[in-house]
């Protein structure tokens, strides 16, 4: 039975994933928590929590609020910087034979292509993910993902400033993702994620204020699953490079329907936090799928429910 699947085909390096289970960054630490609790060798591949170029302390608690069906999170890119990563986690992952992937945030082009610079040919670095839902300082601060020129010029500057595969993580805050989707792989994305978390809030009513301390957060979880799939579904009809689908997947049944419309590799994101195990479950569901299916190789999936 095959699992592989290659995630930047048309870069020289390539990123050939085991199987199409990875972790979704800021759900999984740097893997390295994670070891006592299961085989983290066993995934496709792993993406770390957001990386910025000095460390971030994040936004004011409380971060985390519990919707129905979901997770409301405003962790504000917490993290130990591109230094600390290099110099404490890429020498671990180096040894690892799970690929990691770093994922990577800024506040300006500049910001974003000294991050990949910074980590081109660090050993343990297998590829960059690229979060183009942070806010651009020069624009207002409006997302850098929401429009198809903002985020084509990150990814350039990106892929110039390294030879790592680079795939763009899209925001649904947009009211064009498949225009964003067509303009990062015109420029230079190996592969695209998508999707990110959707903006929500609670409120508070006894304080009659809003729950969370940034006042807005990330919406994730089975609630953003339908939307997901159908940006997913959009997006793989879109461009020739990978997808990799992302969104309340809890289950193997959840990957397959990505996997069927279109996604090349799924990333478990909020089913981490509550059980530690959910990627190696989602990993074993699509192995006994396969087997019960007389399936010997997961292309035989990828985009089955756009063929007539």
């Amino acid at each position: 039975m095959n699992l592989a699947v290659q995630l930047a085909p048309q870069n020289k390096k390539g990123l050939l994933l085991a199987n199409p289970v990875m972790t979704a960054s800021g759900t999984f630490g740097y893997g390295t928590e994670y070891g006592h609790l299961l085989d983290v060798q066993r995934l496709g591949t792993i993406v770390c929590k957001g990386t910025t170029l000095e460390p971030r302390e994040g936004n004011p608690q409380p971060r985390l609020a519990e919707t129905p069906s979901g997770v409301l999170n405003s962790i504000g890119l917490q993290n130990i910087g591109v230094e600390a990563l290099i110099r404490e986690k890429a020498p671990l992952w180096a040894d690892w034979q799970v690929p990691v992937i770093v994922n990577i945030a800024g506040e300006t082009i500049e910001e974003y292509a000294r991050l990949a610079a910074r980590l081109d040919k660090v050993a343990g670095v297998s590829g960059l993910e690229v979060n183009i839902s942070c806010p651009n300082v020069a624009a207002g601060s409006a997302e850098f993902g929401i429009d198809p020129g903002p985020a084509a010029a990150v990814t350039a500057a990106v892929r110039k400033a390294t030879s790592l595969p680079v795939m763009v993580k899209l925001t649904p805050n947009t009211g064009d993702i498949v225009g964003v989707a067509v303009a990062v792989a015109e420029a230079g994305a190996d592969a695209v994620s998508l999707i990110n978390t959707l903006k929500g809030m609670v409120v508070d009513t006894v304080k009659r204020q809003p729950l969370l301390g940034n006042v807005f957060g990330g919406l994730s979880g089975p609630a953003i699953k339908p939307v997901a799939l159908y940006m997913v579904y959009q997006v793989a009809d879109a461009v020739s490079v990978p997808v990799v689908g992302c969104g309340g997947i809890t289950s193997a049944a959840d990957a397959l329907e990505f996997i069927m419309a279109g996604a090349s590799a799924v990333q478990v994101g909020t089913a981490n936090l509550t059980s530690p195990r959910a990627p190696l479950d989602v990993l074993e569901g699509i192995e006994k799928f396969m087997r019960d299916e007389g399936i010997e190789d997961i292309g035989e999936l990828i985009g089955a429910a756009r063929k007539p």
